[in-house]
């Protein structure tokens, strides 16, 4: 039993010393013969000739009309183009004038607000009056029907109203034009009933809307547009955006005294503003 293992032992030894070789000294592959490698070569079956070439893109039309363009035409590059004409000096002294007799007409500090200063306002009786008033004649480019007597928190929240409120809900290509102005500053009690408290209106903070004139011509009151197809959207629409610049908005579904005119006024509420 050891006689076989030492003979066993004594093969590998000899082995690993007579024939196994590492990869890097192992003898390379024989080259093939030069007539078996022509053979294969020959029998690759030939797809395209190579005498011929791949076709040219064709020129495109933006290539070919540059090459037609005359030699002698001026290049119109950003850089070379024409400006434009400068506008008139009597254009610009007509801008200037506008402005300068709307900066001089205006009120409580906005040149969009146009109108008269009234300053205190005395009261016929207990809780009305105001203080500071104005008599306001357009806002935002948007004549009143009447001037009217407010105060410029009053008159600062009508511009508001209608520049981004009013506007907006009517057509851009037929724009309000005019506000009917249904009743302004006026020493009287809510609703004119007796024994009520005083109206905002006898403070000077309130105005009342009864109708719209348009670019074309057309009047739309409160009274007919708020069911009309037409106008029922654009008015709704109209008073629901006087609802934060104005404290109290009330419609033709607030209750039967103002079924035909908005009641706008910039009374301050606890609970915010009250718009029905």
């Amino acid at each position: 039993m050891i006689t076989r293992c030492w003979i066993a032992a004594l093969s590998i030894v000899g082995g690993a010393s007579m024939g196994i070789a590492a990869p890097e000294t192992s003898l390379r592959p024989a080259s093939r013969p030069a007539a078996k490698v022509q053979l294969a070569v020959l029998t690759v079956p030939v797809t395209a000739n190579p005498q011929v070439r791949p076709k040219l893109r064709p020129v495109s039309d933006q290539i070919l009309s540059a090459a037609a363009r005359p030699a002698d035409l001026p290049a119109l590059g950003p850089i070379q183009s024409l400006r434009p004409t400068l506008r008139p000096d009597s254009v610009v002294e007509q801008a200037l004038f506008k402005r300068r007799r709307l900066r001089k007409g205006s009120v409580c500090g906005d040149i969009s607000i146009q109108g008269d200063k009234v300053g205190t306002v005395p009261a016929k009786q207990s809780g009305c009056g105001a203080q500071n008033a104005v008599r306001v004649r357009s806002v935002a480019g948007v004549t009143l029907s009447q001037p009217a007597v407010m105060t410029c928190e009053t008159a600062q929240a009508l511009n508001i109203w209608v520049e981004k409120g009013l506007q907006p809900a009517f057509r851009r290509r037929n724009q309000v034009v005019s506000l009917r102005v249904a009743a302004h500053y006026a020493c009287r009690t809510r609703n004119n009933q007796p024994g009520a408290r005083i109206s905002e209106h006898g403070k000077g903070k309130a105005i009342d809307i009864s109708g719209f004139t348009l670019a074309n011509g057309e009047l739309v009151t409160v009274a007919q547009g708020w069911s009309a197809k037409e106008f029922s959207k654009r008015l709704r629409k109209a008073w629901s955006a006087a609802c934060g610049p104005f404290g109290t908005v009330l419609g033709p579904e607030a209750d039967r005294h103002h079924r035909d005119h908005f009641h706008l006024d910039t009374a301050e509420h606890r609970g915010g503003p009250y718009c029905r």
